[in-house]
């Protein structure tokens, strides 16, 4: 009769033929560590990131920029607020390093214009709503009012009639700047494609 087996034991013969490759998981570790370089220098856009590439042996700065590509290329977005335009910048920045094409750079800081022309936009088109909104919200005041037998004021965000409103007409001028966005996002992935 045959001794029987350990599962540790079977999966060690199963595994035995398979080699690690100590190159592959040096390269996924410095990719790694390129996603974290690109997080801090999107912290502090003031790191040279340069500078932070030549502290790594030569042969992992192809991973170490991949690394940093992948964080910064999704980050080519619309702002949410005028706060998120100094990241917009600091995304330009790095990718400028990484890509290194004058037409990226112009096209990029075309793009930062633009940014600055749907922010104006998006602040003009909330005072327009609010304005267009105002009186119908004094309307469910008044009557809010008269059925607690006090004052109530209602802020426009939390009334759902006026965010979906609100929500609705902003995804069209959004729509209408979403396509700058996409373009310079897929223009940096072509090129930095072409640069692979």
């Amino acid at each position: 009769m045959g001794r029987i087996k350990s599962a540790v034991e079977i999966a060690l013969e199963r595994t035995e033929s398979v080699k690690t490759d100590k190159g592959s998981i040096g390269q996924f570790e410095a990719k790694q560590q390129g996603k974290r370089l690109a997080n801090a220098f999107l912290a502090d856009p003031a790191t040279n990131l340069e500078d932070e590439l030549k502290k790594h042996p030569k042969d992992l700065w192809d991973s170490l920029k991949q690394g940093i590509f992948d964080v910064l290329a999704p980050q080519i977005t619309l702002p949410l607020a005028a706060e998120d335009v100094s990241r917009i910048e600091a995304v330009g920045k790095g990718l400028r390093f990484l890509i290194n094409d004058s037409r990226f750079a112009t096209m990029y800081k075309q793009f930062l214009q633009l940014l600055a022309r749907y922010l104006d936009e998006a602040s003009q088109f909330e005072q327009a709503v609010r304005q267009q909104y105002a009186p119908k919200l004094r309307q469910k005041e008044e009557e809010l009012s008269r059925r607690m037998g006090r004052e109530v004021r209602i802020d426009p965000f939390q009334d759902p009639e006026f965010v979906s409103f609100f929500n609705q007409n902003l995804n069209a001028l959004k729509s209408n700047y979403q396509a700058a966005a996409d373009q310079v996002r897929d223009e940096a992935l072509r090129l930095w494609g072409e640069m692979r």
